[in-house]
Parts: structure tokens; sequence; C-alpha cells
């Protein structure tokens, strides 16, 4: 039976703030480190994103690697996979984790077909779009020790920001008002699975990291485009990607 937008909605806020009696036993049992808040991507219009869901854009033939339900990226080249089909409305599970200290990578929503047209492979070339970043720890770490002070423009703990378009961060925001800063610090060290699920719907975005919502925005344009998977540097894994469209 179809739902409609505000059932799917009410679905997923209520997993959201902690009520999992619909996750089954045997999701929660599976992914055990996992916070009991979190949105495991299992259910009704849910499905697996797969290597053939995606297209290489700008990166080398050997950049990506899908093996065993994970996804390996060296990091080399600096470019990015993209969805297939366009995405509006939706939400995104995926779990990440970086294998070297001060690893950089993102995701990227709504990354507008134009910019993507115009990337080319070892030009260190990144789309427009909306970023969640997915950057380790020792990253900050490494910029302290090169500046001598702390970073104030970033965080390590799921920043959100436009990147060429368009969008209103949730505060706390950077000192140049153009990043969502986390609310909270929720992310896990170099070599550790990360958790993150965002929801994408009629130009905002909100990022959870492990279980808990940190950052996001509002006011994105454009509202659609395609969903990117970020080489930037340094090797990183992802998996249990999935997907559910919403009207």
């Amino acid at each position: 039976m179809k739902r409609t937008r505000r059932e799917f909605l009410t679905g997923a806020s209520c997993i959201c703030v902690g009520l999992t009696s619909t996750l089954s036993n045997a999701a929660t049992e599976e992914i055990p480190s996992l916070p009991k808040a979190y949105i495991d991507g299992t259910g009704e219009g849910w499905k697996a994103m797969v290597e053939e869901d995606f297209a290489n854009v700008n990166c080398s033939d050997d950049t990506w690697a899908w093996k065993d339900g994970v996804i390996h990226c060296t990091g080399k080249p600096v470019g990015v996979i993209q969805s297939r089909k366009l995405c509006k409305n939706f939400e995104l599970v995926v779990q990440w984790r970086h294998l070297r200290s001060a690893g950089n990578s993102g995701i990227f929503v709504w990354a507008t077909k134009e910019s993507l047209a115009s990337l080319k492979e070892g030009k260190g070339q990144l789309p427009k779009g909306i970023e969640c970043q997915v950057l380790d720890h020792g990253y900050a770490a490494n910029y302290e020790k090169h500046n001598k002070k702390k970073p104030d423009w970033f965080t390590t703990n799921g920043d959100v920001f436009p990147v060429g378009v368009k969008m209103k961060p949730f505060p706390p925001v950077s000192p140049n008002g153009s990043r969502s800063f986390p609310s909270k610090n929720m992310s896990k060290g170099v070599n550790e699975w990360n958790h993150y699920y965002i929801r994408c719907i009629n130009g905002e975005v909100r990022l959870w990291v492990n279980g808990e919502e940190v950052s996001g925005g509002t006011q994105c344009q454009p509202s659609e485009g395609f969903l990117c998977l970020e080489s930037e540097g340094s090797p990183v894994e992802f998996k249990n990607l999935r997907i559910r469209e919403l009207p």
C-alpha cells in the first residue's frame, strides 16, 4: 500500500528519538556497536545501493572497489563517483571508516549535473552540492600542529556545508557562517566504523552521526541532484549503503 509523505516522516522521526521497537532483534544484533536510536535502513521502501547504481566521474578505474559488501576507496586521485539516478527527497544510511589518521572524504547530496559533467580526472576537482563531511580526528590534530592553533573553520564530527550552491546552515555555524557545525562530538576515530543517517527533504538536509542528530541546513538550492561518494587523498571504506526515496 502506498504511504503518504507524512507517514514516511512520522515513522523516521519516531525511530530517531529512540523509539526502537520497530527495529527487529536481528537488525539490532547485527550491528551491536551502534546506538539503539540509529536508522538501520531496513523496512518498506529501503534498498541497498550497489556498484551498478554508481558511475565513475573523475577517478581512476582502480580508485573504487566493491567487495564482500564493503566499498573501498584508495583516495587517489581526488574525485567522486555519482549515483546514476537523480535524487530529490530521500533518506540515506551508510557506515564509514578511515584507514589512516587524518583521512578526508565526504558524501555529496544534490550534486549538480552541470558540475559533475565538467570534472576531469587528475585535476583534484569536486562537484557543486551539499557535502556531509567524512573527516578523521587526526586532520584537526595535524592542522593544530602545523598552524600552532586549533582549527576554527572546520570540525571532525560531521560538518554539513554547501559547495558552490546555497544553503542556510543550522546552528552552531562556522565563523564565516557557511558551515553547520555539529552540536555534539559523536564521531569515532581511525579504523572505527561510524554510522551516518542523512535525510534530505524539500531543500533541507539533516545529519545524524552514530545515532544522534548533529548538523544540517535548509533553503538548499538546488534541492535535487546526484549522490556522490568522495575520494580525497586517503583510503576510506563505506558499507551498508542504503537509500529510501520519499514523495
